[in-house]
């Protein structure tokens, strides 16, 4: 597949939409590309989001404000590769590439570490370039509650190990028994874990839980169909 022709406006957006799921985890909405690049309304960013939708570019979600996705075969052209299989390891054929050996972490079982081998599905070697952060390992997404980060039920979330998270980022977090993907917020005297999903209500973590603990940050998303 040739690489998509996009006027400067254009790559100035998709560049954004990029550095933005490796800076937070997620998309940004159509307020925050305008206050970015300076559009007089969303609806200026919507138009731009749609003509990059019918290049093939991007892929639009209804129904949530971040729903933004960079669609697999633009990631294959941008990035002049195509993901190809091997057994249960998947690759890049150009060489030149930096790339990284990512663990596709599935459930975790209570109390042990998210890294441990029996929680290693398989892995992926995927180009470095995808993420402005290193992440060291894919955690595959279970459930909605992060429905309006753009972050689905079955997508692999791209983590860096980190056991210490700003306010606002998207971050892994152990609570007891669960592995949980939330939106860490700070309030004074304790921390919450913010759903994307007004169906989910925020976890409330009192300052003397012991059972919590920060695994991770989210860099990077990628839909599972990409890796398929």
């Amino acid at each position: 597949m040739d690489s998509p022709k996009l006027t400067d406006r254009q790559q100035q957006i998709l560049d954004l939409v990029q550095s933005t799921i490796a800076r937070t985890g997620a998309p940004p909405t159509r307020a925050e590309i305008a206050a970015e690049l300076g559009f007089r309304s969303p609806n200026a960013a919507e138009e731009h989001l749609q003509a990059l939708a019918r290049k093939g570019v991007i892929e639009l979600v209804s129904g949530t404000s971040r729903g933004i996705r960079l669609k697999s075969d633009t990631l294959r052209a941008l990035h002049e590769a195509r993901l190809s299989p091997v057994g249960k390891q998947f690759s890049l054929p150009l060489q030149s590439l930096a790339q990284l050996t990512l663990p596709l972490v599935g459930r975790v079982a209570a109390g042990a570490p998210i890294l441990a081998q029996e929680h290693v599905d398989q892995s992926y070697l995927v180009e470095a370039s995808m993420f402005a952060r290193r992440p060291d390992y894919l955690l595959k997404v279970r459930g909605m509650s992060m429905r309006d980060a753009g972050i689905l039920d079955g997508d692999l979330l791209a983590v860096q190990k980190a056991s210490d998270a700003k306010n606002g980022q998207i971050v892994v977090a152990r609570l007891g028994d669960d592995v949980t993907v939330k939106r860490l917020r700070r309030v004074r005297g304790h921390i919450e874990l913010l759903p994307e999903n007004p169906d989910f209500e925020p976890i409330v973590v009192p300052p003397d839980d012991a059972s919590f603990a920060l695994e991770g940050i989210a860099v990077g998303l990628i839909r599972n169909t990409m890796l398929m």
